[in-house]
């Protein structure tokens, strides 16, 4: 069985004041789903004050990107290194990171070795834009994502592995996709491609959440799904009221 895990990508909100009552707001209401992983994945500034609250919780942390390198002049980044430090996640390959900071399948390949290197566990981020989806590309696209995104890996490393399936028209959109429509495309693409790759055992292994204006009011749409592990959470996730919920519904 494929442990549920749900995790809150916060995005370039909140600093680190604002981090800290957001959690100590969720903690309880998180702490009580223990047969779901819940990560928290705030901005880094963020990470120290938000990895104190959270020791001895239970609950992971993670990063919303790394660079590749262990050190040097590589003015504005982070290294694994430094991630390491306070995390066990990193969220790699996000739409965001791909569309307006230049990152490509390569790029995302070589962060995904060097979290691994470091022994963080890579959220690698796929998925379609709305043209792609409308042009029948999503197959395509995605696989292609894949196969350049974890190219070279092992199926041990590949076991180490969590997948999200964010379609681009999804996020942050209100436009969320179906259940089934998310479902199918894990069924038919994803996991056939990760078997690919790593064999049938380590694919059935890996975890595969769904991305893209996942609420408290549709989240259990999703997690009704067999092949669908959980979510990687956006907006709702920076509303307790909102967030909590949703991993409860994981649980169930």
């Amino acid at each position: 069985m494929r442990t549920p895990l749900v995790a809150g990508n916060w995005k370039m909100n909140k600093t680190a004041a604002q981090a800290r009552q957001l959690v100590q707001e969720m903690l309880p209401g998180l702490q009580a789903v223990t047969t779901v992983e819940r990560v928290i994945c705030p901005p880094f500034p963020a990470i120290w004050a938000v990895s104190e609250l959270l020791q001895g919780t239970g609950i992971g942390l993670g990063a919303q990107n790394l660079y590749w390198e262990a050190s040097g002049a590589f003015t504005g980044e982070v290294s694994p290194g430094m991630v390491k430090e306070f995390c066990q996640y990193v969220i790699l390959g996000h739409s965001e990171r791909r569309a307006y900071f230049g990152e490509t399948d390569v790029t995302v390949n070589r962060k995904v070795k060097a979290a691994l290197a470091n022994e963080l566990i890579p959220i690698v981020c796929v998925g379609e834009t709305l043209t792609e989806n409308e042009a029948g590309q999503t197959a395509a696209v995605i696989e292609r994502q894949l196969r350049l995104g974890l190219q070279e890996l092992s199926p041990e490393q590949g076991q180490k592995l969590v997948i999200a399936y964010e379609p681009v028209w999804a996020i942050g959109t209100g436009r969320a996709a179906s259940g089934t429509g998310a479902n199918a495309v894990v069924a038919d693409c994803i996991r056939p491609t990760l078997a690919s790759l790593f064999g049938e055992a380590v694919a059935q292994s890996i975890r595969i959440l769904y991305g893209g204006s996942v609420t408290a009011a549709n989240a259990a749409e999703f997690f009704s799904q067999p092949e669908i592990d959980g979510a990687l959470v956006g907006g709702a996730s920076l509303k307790p009221a909102e967030f909590v919920p949703i991993t409860q519904a994981a649980a169930r």
